[in-house]
């Protein structure tokens, strides 16, 4: 009672499944979920742009704008093509399920695999980004990253287990907060350049060394580190259902109003930095650098930190949005365990939120909260995804050949090769730098994946009542363990004796002089039931009792109920004052045929 009193202290009242239909979001909120992916990478994907442009001289950092206005092309072909897709699956557009139905389950896999990896790898990249927007402004931080990484994860993941609309309250405002801070910020700094012109270059420009020349596999580098922008496009589309009425058309609009928000803040704060000559330093993020130089620190500076810092680690709601929902429909499949498909008390997939806490958590600690060496693992998984989509979305179209079918065999078509591009460019350019842990760990999940489906069909297999002749006739005994004669004991015989007149109660004697004294209690207390005395010479208690057991089973279908007194005390800590005699029993019985054990608990007062 203790616990589910704390439950609900923790996670609110549970709510009736009726009201599932009423925790749907509107557009204004769902934007905020949704969207804090895709907006927050805003704060990290301009500098790793510049990070790789760098390693060629400073002269290299005036490629970032053409590259970024490359990224906004790609951006706005995937958000277009992910509409249609929206249209044609109104129940939700996973990846995992339009590459699953068109292409089949192998294509579903590998974008489930990759879609699971990415929103474990945005919540650490996003949290981790957010921590080191904090240790910018105050470094006074930084070796406790980690720490606060850690409960970051947490607190998101808390307000997502109280449910989903909540956690839309939670975290609408800081959404709404970042992108008037940016749109000042662009505003602001536009209009200095135009009206001051160009702030001389910062000291730390000059000391830059060039490791290398500028070449076109480094630009092509630097499109595949700043291709991480469109991490998050999907979600709106995996997450239909989440809307309320017209869901489809809702979901549609949030996806047009991210896409010019996206373009705008990315496009605008790339260009920005280009023209107010940022260098990237480790210390000190890009963004925090620009806002020094266009706001001159104060108020708004701090603002603009503070805002950063809280979109970045809110943008991990959108993985937690939409990797339980993505576990939900693999387990309905029978690809991940069936706990992921069951709803919690607060009409959320409870399981799949714990889940991704505890991994991206364990993510940040191994990764020391660094974002730059998370970023590598990160892009392959959302390209193979949106490529999987998009060429599955072709296939549909020509496959059903709705009206205005070559139109949108266009649409898609363009968005699959873009993406498709994207992710050679992103394989080539960021395999040695980490990309193939992704690589081997899509290929790990879906060998895992197959076989927890395999398990789920032969377990239907052998239940299915299909060509079953009906059961044979079998005998039966019950035994009653018994290591003393308490009241427990007597409870349970007498429970024993109403499963059957013929009940019997075994002893494993391990010390002769006990086993005397419980013969003198038992012609009172035992019931009539008679008691049978297994010697045990080496004091095994399992291996005697086990060994009847096997007697009783020589010949035929004999089933044996086991059955199990055990006095539970008043207070939990005293439990492990006493022998866990019928753990042990029962552990050992688990995996034995025709064996049922039964436990009689005797509950002792305070």
């Amino acid at each position: 009672m203790r616990l589910y009193r704390l439950k609900r202290l923790f996670v609110g009242s549970p709510l009736p499944t009726a009201q599932a239909r009423h925790e749907r979001l509107s557009k204004r909120t769902g934007l905020a979920i949704f969207a804090s992916d895709n907006l927050s990478s805003v704060a990290y994907a301009t500098e790793e742009i510049m990070r790789v442009l760098v390693l060629a001289g400073v002269g290299a950092l005036t490629l970032s704008t053409p590259i970024s206005i490359a990224i906004g092309v790609v951006i706005c072909v995937v958000i277009y093509s992910y509409r249609q897709t929206i249209l044609a699956y109104p129940q939700g557009a996973s990846d995992y399920i339009v590459a699953k139905d068109n292409i089949g389950w192998a294509a579903g896999l590998v974008a489930g695999s990759a879609l699971l990896i990415d929103y474990t790898l945005t919540v650490a990249v996003s949290v981790s980004a957010g921590i080191a927007a904090i240790t910018s402004a105050f470094p006074a931080l930084f070796p406790y990253r980690v720490v606060f990484g850690i409960g970051a994860i947490a607190l998101i993941a808390y307000g997502n287990l109280r449910g989903l609309r909540e956690s839309g309250r939670l975290f609408a405002l800081p959404s709404y907060l970042f992108i008037a801070g940016f749109l000042v910020l662009i505003g602001t700094g536009f209009t200095r350049y135009a009206l001051q012109g160009p702030p001389p270059a910062p000291a730390a420009a000059a000391a830059v060394e060039p490791l290398g020349a500028l070449t076109v596999f480094l630009v092509l580098r630097a499109f595949a580190s700043g291709a991480v922008a469109l991490t998050g496009i999907e979600a709106v589309a995996d997450g239909v259902q989440a809307f309320k009425p017209p869901e489809v058309k809702n979901a549609r609009a949030v996806l047009a109003i991210l896409g010019a928000i996206m373009l705008t803040l990315f496009i605008g704060t790339t260009a920005l930095a280009d023209l107010f000559n940022i260098v990237p330093r480790e210390e000190e993020t890009v963004v925090s650098q620009l806002a020094r130089g266009v706001f001159g620190g104060g108020l708004l500076y701090y603002y603009l930190q503070g805002v950063s810092t809280l979109i970045l680690i809110l943008a991990a709601n959108t993985a937690f949005a939409d990797f339980p929902r993505l576990a939900f429909f693999m387990s309905r499949d029978g690809y991940l365990p069936r706990q992921f498909g069951n709803r919690g008390d607060r009409l959320v997939f409870s399981n799949g939120v714990v889940i991704l806490a505890v991994i991206a958590a364990s993510l940040v600690v191994v990764f020391d909260g660094s974002t730059h060496a998370l970023i590598p693992l990160y892009a392959v998984g959302v390209f193979t995804s949106f490529t999987l989509s998009q060429t599955s979305m072709v296939r549909r179209w020509l496959r059903t050949r709705p009206g205005g079918w070559w139109w949108r065999v266009a649409v898609n078509g363009s968005g699959a090769a873009t993406t498709a591009v994207v992710l050679l460019v992103v394989a080539a350019t960021k395999f040695v730098d980490g990309a193939w842990i992704v690589v081997l760990l899509i290929g790990g999940f879906i060998l895992t994946f197959i076989a927890i489906r395999q398990h789920y069909d032969d377990v239907a297999r052998q239940l299915s009542l299909e060509g079953y002749a009906g059961p044979s006739p079998i005998s039966h005994t019950v035994l009653v363990v018994v290591g003393d004669l308490h009241r427990g004991v007597v409870r349970a015989i007498q429970y024993a004796q109403t499963l059957s007149p013929n009940a019997k109660a075994v002893y494993v004697e391990l010390d002769p002089e006990r086993t005397h004294r419980l013969e003198e209690k038992w012609g009172k207390w035992g019931m009539g039931v008679p008691l049978i005395v297994l010697t045990s010479p080496y004091r095994s208690l399992l291996g005697p009792l086990l060994e009847y057991i096997d007697h009783l089973q020589e010949n035929g279908n004999h089933v044996v109920t086991i059955v199990i007194p055990e006095f539970i005390p008043a207070r939990w800590w005293q439990l492990g004052l006493h022998n866990q005699t019928a753990l042990l029993i029962k552990g050992a019985m688990l995996f034995r045929r025709n064996v049922i054990v039964t436990d009689v608990p005797y509950l002792l007062r305070h």
